[in-house]
């Protein structure tokens, strides 16, 4: 039932056209895209339009033309999944550009690096604008990684049934829903007795570690360490204040900033409560470590535990210091990354080994480094499993699934995951709370096509669909008299 009745990632299609010069920057480009959306509608129009503006921002071009379409048919209804759309062209994008540099004979990463979207950018259709970029220094460290250049070009010369070859691919993606729909958030922060304080937001966790982010922000700009930070994780309304969801990779942008304001907020009211109790200027007292001590020196004349016993029972000027602010957020940014894999393919087997396979983000700030790469880590699996294994098999008349249970449903095991490789680039974005962007997402998209294009590499031949599943490769290497 879970198979056949929940929602899927679209399937799509795409046809695009680049017209290049001979120097290899874009003179044109133009897409045809067609979204299966299954029997009932769900995301549908968004989605696909979502895929194709994603086309657009990638590899910006004066001279450009888009078509989308929403497909229904009778199969299993599709949804929003991670990366909304951007998996789907990426992949198509990502090949296409690796197709231009094989008929061409130009180099892969200067293609790339020549015609990808640069510092500045902003985009005609949403005015999103790309306020930093870390992405040609993410390319950079994954070509030295895996010594693209010189593995691509020895493998590019191999025969016998087993062939090594190297792939990338880049992207970008955007960090919430904003200017297309709404993206609010709001906090609010109560002293404690004994010195910490709890944090009520909205913003949900769902496992992706915000409430460890979260309560990292508010204790920096407090000045009080993280165990003083206690987070009230209940997302009710009833209780909380209002944040509109988990989704788009937005929370660490859009609610960080709500944090970030009412942390702000809250400090200075616990420094002009402390200013009363020692009869000083606010402006003279710092939170550093969770006590009170002079801007300018490290001299600790009251914790912040002696400020909330104080404001609590005061006779005299009983406070009870607690903060709430909202963020109405009004921007958006680009995060970029970009995959380098190397891969092993046995012709006569229809088979792919990933030999090696590294993410390179650039996603702002790192605000936690461990939770970061375990985001990349888990993203990468499912890109894997997108690019590898994981389809949905239909009866073509019917509709209905051929393959709806997990021992006919391929999936990756632990036995079948590679050593998964991770690497920031770190830049500091001005429109996010501490200069972070979006990463929940990104790790899954440059996968797939980097896979894609190693086999390209490696063998020669396109296969321009996911997942490279051994019948696909085998009616592939067939086609190509690799395999007779």
């Amino acid at each position: 039932e879970t198979f056949a009745c929940t929602r899927t990632r679209h399937a799509m299609k795409f046809h695009i056209e680049s017209y290049v010069r001979k120097d290899g920057s874009f003179a044109a480009r133009s897409i045809k895209a067609y979204s299966n959306q299954g029997a009932y509608a769900s995301h549908a129009h968004a989605l696909v339009a979502n895929a194709v503006n994603g086309f657009r921002m990638m590899y910006p071009v004066g001279a450009i033309k888009g078509e989308a379409y929403t497909v229904y048919t009778n199969m299993a209804t599709a949804g929003a999944m991670r990366a909304y759309g951007i998996p789907q062209i990426g992949f198509a994008l990502e090949a296409h550009v690796d197709d231009i540099a094989k008929q061409t004979g130009l180099d892969p990463l200067k293609l790339r690096t020549q015609n990808m979207m640069k510092l500045g950018y902003v985009d005609p259709m949403t005015t999103i604008t790309c306020h930093s970029t870390g992405l040609e220094e993410c390319i950079q460290r994954g070509e030295e990684y895996l010594s693209y250049t010189k593995k691509r070009q020895e493998y590019a010369k191999q025969t016998g049934d087993i062939r090594k070859g190297v792939g990338m691919a880049i992207f970008c993606y955007k960090t919430g829903v904003y200017p297309i729909s709404l993206e609010t958030s709001a906090c609010r922060m109560v002293l404690n007795q004994d010195g910490s304080l709890q944090m009520q937001i909205g913003a949900t966790e769902i496992g992706q570690g915000a409430d460890t982010v979260f309560s990292m922000m508010a204790a920096q700009t407090i000045g009080v360490t993280v165990d003083k930070i206690h987070m009230v994780s209940k997302q009710d309304t009833d209780v909380t204040p209002y944040d509109t969801g988990a989704y788009a990779s937005r929370q660490t942008y859009v609610s960080g900033m709500a944090v970030k304001k009412t942390a702000e907020s809250f400090r200075k009211k616990l420094l002009e409560y402390a200013g009363f109790m020692l009869k000083k200027d606010p402006w003279d007292l710092d939170i550093k470590e969770n006590y009170i001590v002079h801007t300018n020196k490290d001299e600790r004349l009251l914790s912040v535990a002696d400020v909330a016993i104080e404001s609590c029972y005061s006779l005299s000027n009983s406070t009870h210091i607690s903060a709430e602010e909202s963020h109405h957020c009004t921007d958006n940014t680009y995060s970029f990354g970009a995959c380098f894999t190397e891969v092993e393919v046995d012709i006569p087997m229809c088979q792919v080994k990933i030999l090696d396979i590294i993410n390179i983000h650039d996603s702002g700030k790192i605000i936690n480094r461990q939770t970061a790469t375990g985001q990349v880590h888990g993203g990468m699996s499912m890109g894997l499993g997108y690019g590898l294994y994981e389809h949905l098999k239909f009866d073509p008349k019917t509709g209905r699934m051929l393959n709806d249970n997990l021992l006919d449903y391929k999936l990756m095991t632990a036995i079948d995951t590679p050593e998964l490789h991770a690497d920031f680039v770190e830049t500091d974005d001005p429109t996010g709370p501490y200069g972070n962007k979006s990463l929940g997402e990104p790790p899954t998209i440059p996968v797939a096509p980097a896979i894609r294009n190693a086999v390209l590499n490696a063998t020669g031949v396109a296969i321009n669909a996911a997942p490279l599943h051994p019948e696909r490769m085998f009616n592939a290497f067939t086609e190509a008299q690799l395999i007779k």
